[in-house]
Order: structure tokens, then C-alpha cells, then sequence
């Protein structure tokens, strides 16, 4: 089978913390198998995708990830494809307020709580656009998500460059879409968004097909590319 044809292999990194089923059910399709895997190490192996879910508190998941910490922080910087999920865009920053355990360092700066009165944010919320609007938006055209959270990334450095997407709760402005090369973080919940929140992943999953096939021809023998 080609590499256009050969169904997608996205491997859903579960911290144990969490249902799943509205994940996967969003992610599977007839091109894509999707595998739940409770190892980090195996999460990054053979896989055309990570998926970081968005279930649970920062200290245990940090907890279940430290053993493959390192593996899965080389295989997302050599160019893995991952989407993370609120918790799972958390655990794509160095670390948390909300208890110990280190992230995987994707995006420098630290997770802590919302600053307003309502916390948790449970609900929907409109996403503003940064000055280049990143395909998976343009291609979901996602403007309102659905959020479950009490914690948010706090971006610093270069990593504020890599917000694409911001949005507002009680006058606290916190990052909704950040990403660094393939990896993407979504504060929302997109497969709770709607049809923009599946949109959205189908988004990432044909950019996770690009990313495979143009990975395939690089590693044919100059004559037959």
C-alpha cells in the first residue's frame, strides 16, 4: 500500500486520568486507527501521531509521563506530530502551579490557575485570531470552544510568538491554539467544540498525513523519487 493510501496510526497517550471515548471516537475514521497507550515511551513508537488527552490534574499525569519524558520531548522536536488537549497543552509547558512534575518543555513558560472568580471555565468561549491566522484554523474556521478548565499555559519568551490563538475569561487573556513546528496546543476541548472542534482535528490529521508521506519520499533512494 502507498503512503497515500496506508490508514494513519495515532497513538492517544492516556494518563490514566479520564473516558476517552469522545477523543477517539472524533479521531477515528476510515483512514485513521487510533491505539491508547498507557506507556510513554511505546506512546512515541510507531506512531504517526501523538495525542495528549485533556482529562485530569498536571502532577499525576507529569507523574505517568516522566518515565518516557525524555523520548516523547525528542520525538515531538524531531518532528512527531501532537495535538494536546487542555491538561495535554499544559503538559507541552515546563511546569505547573498546579502541583509538581515536569512538562515536556515544547513551549517555555509555566501553567497556573485562572485569575478570575469563576474558576473552573466551563463553557463556551470565542477564540481571537493572531495577526497569521494558522491552517488549522483556517481550515476548521473554529471561532467559539468549548472549555473545561482551571488552569492556563503562561507563555514566555520567544513562546509568546507562538500563540495563535487567544481568548478572554473574566479579563484574564490566556493562550486558546499555541504551536511549535508540528506540535499543537488547544486549551479547548475540540472534540466537545462542535462541528469547527472535529473540523479542527480532521485539520491536524491531514497535516499529520503530509507530514507522513512527505517523510516516506525523503527516505526513498534518489531514483525512484
Amino acid at each position: 500500500m502507498s503512503s497515500d493510501m496506508r490508514p494513519l496510526r495515532v497513538t492517544v497517550f492516556d494518563y490514566g486520568a479520564g473516558n476517552l471515548h469522545s477523543l477517539v471516537k472524533a479521531l477515528e475514521s476510515a483512514d485513521t486507527t487510533v491505539h491508547v497507550e498507557s506507556n510513554p515511551v511505546h506512546a512515541v513508537q510507531d506512531g504517526d501521531a501523538l495525542i495528549l488527552p485533556g482529562v485530569g490534574a498536571f502532577a499525576p499525569a507529569a507523574e505517568r509521563l516522566a518515565p518516557g519524558l525524555e523520548a516523547m520531548r525528542n520525538a515531538i522536536q524531531r518532528g512527531l506530530p501532537c495535538l494536546g488537549i487542555c491538561l495535554g497543552m499544559q503538559l507541552l509547558f515546563e511546569g505547573s502551579t498546579e502541583g509538581p512534575g515536569q512538562g515536556l518543555g515544547i513551549f517555555s513558560g509555566q501553567v497556573e490557575q485562572l485569575r478570575a472568580t469563576r474558576v473552573p471555565q466551563i463553557g463556551w468561549n470565542a477564540l481571537e485570531y493572531a495577526w497569521s491566522v494558522d491552517p488549522l484554523l483556517a481550515q476548521s474556521d473554529l471561532r467559539l470552544a468549548y472549555y473545561a478548565n482551571s488552569f492556563v499555559g503562561r507563555p514566555t519568551g520567544s513562546a509568546l510568538s507562538q500563540v495563535v490563538a487567544w481568548s478572554e475569561h473574566e479579563g484574564d487573556r490566556f493562550p486558546a491554539v499555541m504551536r511549535s513546528g508540528h506540535a499543537v496546543g488547544a486549551q479547548f476541548h475540540p472534540e466537545k467544540s462542535s462541528r469547527a472542534g472535529v473540523l479542527f482535528v480532521r485539520a491536524f490529521l491531514n497535516e499529520v498525513v503530509a507530514v507522513r508521506n512527505a517523510t516516506d519520499r525523503d527516505s526513498l533512494p534518489s531514483s525512484l523519487t
